[in-house]
């Protein structure tokens, strides 16, 4: 694990919210520790490499007014107020990817009824894929991100009518 690595894993912990993370990796152990005022680093030496782990906070819904559209979807008329949409924001820096598997079905689309526990969309960070699955019942009016493209902690990754 190089010095890029653990800082991009630094940068990983203070967006996500997570307050402490181990990682155990290549004979290399680092736990860090997110508080008010200082992010701890502790490197030590391992004998068996073990595997990786990561927590990821859960997606943050939260209504929106911004209006953003992708190649992928054509915009969609929605009377200028977007204000009674919910916006699902992704919690991770990754890849944002509309399938499982590239042989496989998207996800969801544009017009897709969605309930809670439904998977939206993949995430990779550092090579694993996390599942962003809905907190929200709805129909989903935008996607706001294009297929494998990187996203950023909190980013709007789609709009649902709760209606």
């Amino acid at each position: 694990m190089d010095i890029k690595e653990i800082q991009d894993l630094i940068k990983f912990v203070a967006k996500s919210g997570v307050s402490e993370v181990e990682l155990e990796t290549k004979g290399v152990k680092l736990r860090i520790c997110t508080g008010k005022e200082v992010t701890y680093v502790q490197p030590q030496v391992m004998n068996a490499p073990v595997p990786q782990v990561i927590t990821a906070q859960a997606p943050v819904v939260q209504p929106t007014n911004n209006t953003t559209t992708t190649s992928n979807n054509p915009p969609v008329s929605t009377g200028g107020d977007d204000s009674k949409y919910i916006t699902i924001k992704s919690p991770m820096i990754g890849t944002f990817y509309r399938r499982q598997s590239p042989d496989k079905p998207l996800l969801v689309n544009v017009g897709d009824e969605i309930k809670p526990g439904n998977t939206l969309c993949i995430i990779e960070a550092m090579k694993l894929f996390n599942d962003i699955e809905s907190e929200v019942s709805g129909k989903v009016v935008k996607i706001l991100v294009d297929d494998a493209s990187p996203v950023e902690y909190d980013q709007p990754l789609f709009l649902i009518d709760p209606a």
